[in-house]
């Protein structure tokens, strides 16, 4: 973290959590009820008054250059719960407008930076690129221990066989992934937690768990050597690791259309995700916007399917070119007046190979399919090309999506042609809006 326009996700703020239970007491507080008061700062800081069960307030403040955490409750655990709750409001809507800080946070704030810019030897002097470097090389180097650490543990795994972790149960990923926050990689953390909730998830788990645990090697490989990685493949595992982004990604004005727009809720109910995707107009760019939400609040950008926005979109370095942040709006928002233009089941594979070059852990990429028909069959649905022989299989399970939509996708075709968009991915394609023959008017599937 490193200012208020270069905000973590609610995901990475949680991973910070030194425990379930501050997890689950940090999602709590990250709503507006018990705070008093909030405020920010451009420079990269947030405080907030928490009314706790006392007769005083507690005193919470944040220096996001750190990330470091002040608070005056009695609390052992770092970070706090209040400290988790208000970097979750932060994460999910920012804090409004820069404010001047109130003493108790601005004294804090400049101890530190009055014992950061000083010397050894006690002289003060400032804060310049060289000690930004240093910094940076000291995270890398917690960094590349967690990793190392990391990789021993996978090789104890392999080492001892998949068939006992469902006997092992969830407490020892657990423990690896409170050591990938300790060494400063929540995106590690993340998928350390989702590996260890495999052996739960049904028949077929030990094929699935080698392949994210062969996923899982591949990025610790890949950050060991990230120097030596083409600039755009290095972004890419920096942020998958879990580093915020260095720098600003391009900015692209287009009229964009939204495709798809639907949420999915973390297994432990902590977190609501909203995805959006969309497509320039002028140049077909997809772009994927994130949104989140803590428990009991919903995330707050909404963008009907089917709309047309003219804005700028401000694209995130790696991640295949395809999160974005939505900037400046230069125009209403109005209906879509055409039909996107589709691509055969065979460019959507190509499409999602050529984009697994520059990111191996994409799990999808956005396709227009069309013109494609959809036939159930007895191992599965699938969505054939109306002219030659191929198809793609649709997974029973993903992208928010529930069986009812294919039903749904069906009873729009009757047999006919129709467009269809989707996440096209390793395990076929996922349809979320779908067009009816004859008609420009988007449906999107249940």
């Amino acid at each position: 973290m490193t200012d208020q326009g270069d905000r973590w996700t609610a995901e990475q703020v949680l991973d910070l959590a030194p425990d379930d239970a501050s997890r689950k007491a940090g999602g709590r507080l990250g709503g507006a009820g018990p705070w008093l008061q909030i405020g920010g700062s451009a420079s990269g800081s947030v405080w907030g008054l928490c009314k706790g069960s006392g007769s005083k307030p507690y005193r919470t403040v944040v220096d996001l250059t750190g990330p470091a955490y002040k608070c005056s409750c009695p609390s052992r655990k770092f970070p706090c719960k209040h400290a988790l709750g208000l970097l979750l409001l932060w994460s999910a809507e920012g804090i409004g407008e820069p404010a001047e800080a109130p003493e108790w946070a601005a004294q804090w704030l400049a101890d530190r930076a009055a014992k950061a810019a000083r010397p050894p030897g006690g002289r003060t002097a400032p804060v310049d690129e060289e000690a930004a470097r240093k910094r940076a090389e000291r995270r890398a180097a917690r960094v590349g221990a967690g990793v190392t650490e990391l990789e021993q543990r996978l090789a104890d795994l392999l080492r001892g066989g998949l068939a006992g972790q469902e006997q092992a149960g969830y407490a020892g990923w657990e423990e690896t992934a409170a050591r990938m926050v300790d060494a400063q990689a929540p995106g590690l953390a993340g998928r350390v937690r989702e590996l260890g909730t495999i052996p739960s998830c049904g028949p077929g788990w030990p094929a699935r768990m080698l392949e994210e645990a062969a996923l899982l090697h591949l990025l610790d490989r890949a950050w060991l050597g990230v120097a030596g990685l083409p600039e755009e493949l290095a972004a890419t595992v920096r942020s998958r690791v879990g580093l915020p982004a260095s720098g600003e990604g391009e900015a692209v004005r287009d009229r964009w259309l939204v495709l798809a727009q639907y949420d999915t809720v973390s297994p432990d109910g902590r977190l609501t995700t909203r995805r959006t995707w969309l497509r320039g107009s002028a140049g077909g760019r997809p772009a994927l916007v994130l949104d989140f939400g803590p428990p009991g609040r919903a995330p707050g950008l909404a963008l009907p399917v089917g709309l047309v926005l003219e804005a700028e979109m401000r694209f995130r370095p790696g991640s295949a070119g395809l999160r974005a942040d939505l900037g400046e709006r230069f125009a209403a928002a109005v209906p879509c007046a055409e039909v996107p233009v589709g691509v055969s089941t065979g460019a959507a594979l190509e499409a999602y190979g050529a984009a697994l070059r520059e990111d191996p852990w994409l799990e999808s990429w956005p396709v227009v399919l069309g013109p494609v028909v959809p036939i159930p069959g007895e191992l599965g649905w699938q969505l054939a090309d109306a002219e030659g022989t191929s198809a793609l299989p649709v997974p029973l399970t993903g992208g928010g999506r529930s069986r009812g939509g294919l039903w749904q996708l069906a009873a729009l075709s009757g047999g006919s042609p129709v467009t269809v968009f989707g996440e096209c991915g390793h395990r076929g394609f996922t349809p979320l809006t779908a067009w009816q023959p004859g008609s420009t008017e988007p449906v999107a599937l249940s």
